[in-house]
């Protein structure tokens, strides 16, 4: 199991889009996203700084992403 590791919003977002979700909302710094099945989760967007870890660790299991498929879609 990879450690897992800061990462910019902007690239997150990149992965969650690869992933079939949809920005359904933007509320100020904080976009919103959606799968078909209605699965959600939020990404606060904070000029440069990274997505905190725990912050992730809470992404993650909102789209029911497991660390190693993380890490191979990051690598990509």
């Amino acid at each position: 199991m990879p450690k897992l590791s800061p990462i910019s919003s902007k690239k997150l977002i990149k992965i969650l889009l690869s992933l079939w979700y949809n920005e359904i909302r933007i509320k100020w710094s904080h976009h919103f996203f959606s799968d078909s099945k209605w699965k959600t989760t939020v990404v606060p967007v904070h000029w440069n700084e990274d997505i905190w870890i725990w912050l992730l660790k809470k992404i993650l299991r909102d789209v029911n992403l497991s660390t190693d498929e993380f890490d191979i879609l990051r690598n990509k």
